[in-house]
């Protein structure tokens, strides 16, 4: 995943915009604190989430909301790069990476 443009920081709210390189899939993760707020910007990405089973695709202009706690991950299905608006409050930040799944 390429470096994200940071639009802003606090505390307890992050935004940024995020570039998932061609057929890049993010590893299983969740986050204890804050809720992601997906808006994809460019590209087709698709959201997997766990418990329950769920499955998102976006594309440029559709939202995606990802509880705390819940165990997800993005690909981006295209073979050009995809981009989205990641909003991630409130609370601290944290990255738990799930293995074995």
């Amino acid at each position: 995943m390429k470096e994200s443009e940071v639009i802003a920081k606090t505390d307890d709210v992050r935004v940024r915009v995020m570039t998932l390189n061609t057929r890049e899939i993010a590893d299983w993760h969740y986050h204890t604190q804050v809720t992601d707020d997906i808006f994809c910007l460019s590209g087709n990405i698709l959201v997997r989430m766990k418990e329950p089973d769920e499955e998102i695709q976006l594309v440029p202009g559709h939202r995606c909301h990802v509880t705390k706690g819940r165990v997800h991950q993005l690909e981006n299905l295209d073979l050009t790069e995809a981009t989205y608006l990641l909003v991630q409050g409130t609370g601290g930040y944290d990255f738990n990476i799930v293995k074995n799944l």
